[in-house]
């Protein structure tokens, strides 16, 4: 099991390059974030590791298998999940309800997606298992719609855990969530299984540094270095391009 490889992937629109020979490995239970300034590719990156768009150039291999010309349909059912900056939820059905549809649709089942999986105790002990591991067991049975906004953001991260993802992508986890309920997300993130294979796509450095083993540092389509925390911190290129500065 080798994970997510990622080699000489160039990615450009017209004369315009996003995306320029970057190499990238994922490996069973890494935790690396990227980082990086405004238009430095992240959100290219990511899309085209999960098959939003097609390369431009270079190959993305999952366990050495080429999925570079794949769909994106196909590498969620490869086991190659992201979590979107804006949450992608149904506001006025449950969280339970909302877990329990990508459950059933996993599980072709999607025909009773708004009926209790009655008679079905697998599935319901897996809802109430993710409702257990983010901590929703108090909201499980209110509208999401109801729900403070970082509480919003770790029901959309339950719902990405029920497709049984290998590679999961956290795209801006706390994007528009008050520091206050931060430590939802951190706290979320630290106990995804270990096995997984975790990329975090944020802005917020101190989540960053809290969660990461390692960081990548992205700029302009390329990677500038890559490296644990304390590495990074004190690297002074990162610093000043990145750090020290304004974050997008």
């Amino acid at each position: 099991m080798t994970g997510l490889e990622v080699r000489g992937l160039s990615k450009r629109f017209g004369g315009l390059v996003v995306s320029e020979n970057i190499d990238f490995d994922l490996k069973p239970g890494d935790r690396k974030a990227l980082i990086g300034p405004n238009g430095a590719g992240k959100s290219t990156f990511a899309n085209l590791v999960t098959g939003i768009l097609a390369p431009s150039g270079g190959e993305i291999r999952l366990d050495g298998r080429d999925i570079s010309r794949m769909g994106e349909a196909h590498r969620v059912k490869l086991g190659i999940a992201k979590t979107f900056q804006i949450t992608t939820l149904f506001p006025r059905l449950t969280v339970r309800d909302n877990i329990r549809m990508p459950i059933l649709e996993r599980e072709g089942r999607g025909y009773r997606l708004l009926r209790r999986a009655d008679g079905e105790a697998g599935i319901e002990a897996e809802v109430q298992s993710l409702i257990d591991q983010f901590e929703l067991g108090d909201l499980a049975d209110k509208p999401v719609r109801d729900l403070a906004y970082g509480q919003q953001r770790l029901v959309e991260m339950a719902l990405t855990l029920a497709l049984k993802p290998r590679i999961l992508i956290l795209d801006e986890p706390a994007a528009g969530v008050p520091s206050s309920e931060t430590s939802l997300i951190t706290r979320a993130i630290e106990r995804l299984p270990q096995d997984l294979a975790v990329l975090i796509i944020e802005h917020d450095m101190d989540l960053v540094f809290r969660v990461a083993r390692k960081i990548v540092v992205l700029v302009q389509g390329r990677i500038l270095t890559e490296g644990t925390p304390s590495e990074i911190a004190a690297n002074a290129q990162v610093r000043e391009l990145y750090l020290g500065g304004g974050h997008d």
